[in-house]
């Protein structure tokens, strides 16, 4: 026997294809009342296409014996042989392990430099000193590496300020930039000087929204300064600081090839050849395309990867990018 539809039945799918239209209609309404909105986030967006997704598409050359002159649709596939000489070739155990060494370093004592730094400036209480010291502090962002560099090899060189101030305690000059064992501080030291006041900014902006009338019962309560920003300012600071750790968990492995190429030297090569650096000489160099691909498409795996370890260990206190 079959059952007749019931009005109900009738009537679900008229009721479902008027909610979709409800929803269209307050979509394109959303959309015409804040026009401009949407308009400022176009080159944004546009950026993103271009040069984000993309260029997704080359990846297909880390399977192939990809010739320049053949393009991508010309070159052969070799599917896994590019992945399978790199993990057998024994560079790059070693550039893979100065990498994580210099990302690892960056992320213990780089991440924290601009909260410490954002905290310190909260402490400032007058006005004119506070924004004298955030432009000095924001202005080395502004510079190139190549300048950044410069100024660090002249003020480590054998004539430089640090050998001189040694030189004024009976002690021999260092030749820091050519010494393995300085390599790795100098370029920490170096990125926080260069980017920790540039970092603030979100920072000082998540202190500007918490709500002076938690500060102003802690002072009731005879909470020093101290106390006010273990218990009111970092708490609360506490997911503007998991979003940015997230965010730069993502791009562990990708330390930037301006400042290593800037700093580096063939006397510390063995300590200092990232990832960056080994794909700018493979590549660009010697012309080894597809292997050099290889090398990027694992670094974004393993990116992808300590991103959603780390997202997922976030959401147990509800927190997370998603």
């Amino acid at each position: 026997m079959t059952s007749t539809p019931t009005s109900a039945d009738r009537g679900a799918p008229i009721q479902t294809d008027a909610r979709r239209k409800r929803s269209e209609n307050r979509y394109l309404s959303n959309i015409k009342k804040h026009w401009m909105l949407y308009l400022m986030i176009l080159p944004g967006i546009a950026y993103y296409v271009t040069f984000k997704y993309v260029p997704l598409a080359g990846s297909v050359i880390a399977f192939q014996d990809y010739k320049i002159f053949h393009g991508i649709l010309g070159s052969p596939w070799v599917w896994f042989d590019n992945f399978v000489f790199l993990f057998t070739y024994q560079d790059f155990y070693q550039v893979l392990r100065n990498t994580a060494v210099i990302a690892f370093y960056q992320l213990i004592f780089g991440f924290p430099a601009p909260i410490i730094l954002a905290l310190l400036f909260n402490e400032v209480r007058r006005m004119l000193a506070k924004r004298t010291l955030q432009s000095l502090f924001y202005l080395p962002h502004f510079l190139s590496w190549v300048v950044v560099g410069g100024i660090v090899f002249e003020l480590l060189a054998t004539q430089g300020i640090m050998n001189q101030i040694r030189g004024w305690f009976g002690f021999e000059p260092i030749l820091y930039m050519q010494e393995e064992r300085y390599f790795r501080s100098i370029v920490v030291l170096s990125g926080i000087w260069k980017e920790a006041g540039w970092g603030t900014i979100v920072y000082l902006a998540a202190i500007t929204g918490i709500n002076p009338n938690l500060y102003e019962a802690a002072v009731m309560d005879g909470a020093n300064r101290w106390k006010q920003t273990i218990y009111i300012t970092l708490p609360s600071m506490a997911p503007t600081i998991l979003v940015l750790f997230l965010l730069n968990i993502g791009n562990f492995l990708e330390l930037g090839f301006d400042q290593i190429f800037n700093l580096l030297t063939p006397m510390t090569y063995s300590v200092g050849d990232i990832i960056e650096t080994y794909v700018y000489r493979a590549g660009v160099l010697q012309g080894q395309y597809s292997v050099t691909t290889a090398i990027g498409l694992f670094q974004s795996v393993i990116g992808f990867i300590l991103l959603w370890i780390f997202n997922r260990l976030a959401r147990k206190s509800e927190q997370g990018l998603w």
